[in-house]
């Protein structure tokens, strides 16, 4: 049986992504993670920037701006990490 931190390796997602993921979605971590993975595996990047960014003005709704300010780096590493996927859409 696979670990969770084996199962993130494997998911080319952080835990902070899967967490954003799982929080938008209302969802278990491990389920998250398998839902990441299927969306960056079948060109949903734009979907799990979507959700970040849905995350984020969530967070700033409720005025949680400590969670908002996380959710911004997070945000941040994802498109730094996916940038050909992320390029490509906005080209499109």
């Amino acid at each position: 049986m696979l670990t969770y931190e084996e199962c993130l390796e494997l998911s080319d997602l952080t835990s902070e992504e899967v967490d954003a993921i799982a929080e938008h979605e209302h969802m278990d971590p491990m389920i998250a993670m398998a839902l990441g993975h299927y969306m960056i595996t079948h060109a949903g990047e734009q979907k799990i920037k979507r959700i970040i960014m849905d995350d984020i003005e969530k967070a700033q709704r409720e005025r949680n701006y400590q969670h908002a300010e996380m959710l911004q780096k997070v945000l941040k590493h994802f498109i730094a990490t996916h940038p050909e996927h992320n390029s490509q859409k906005a080209a499109a």
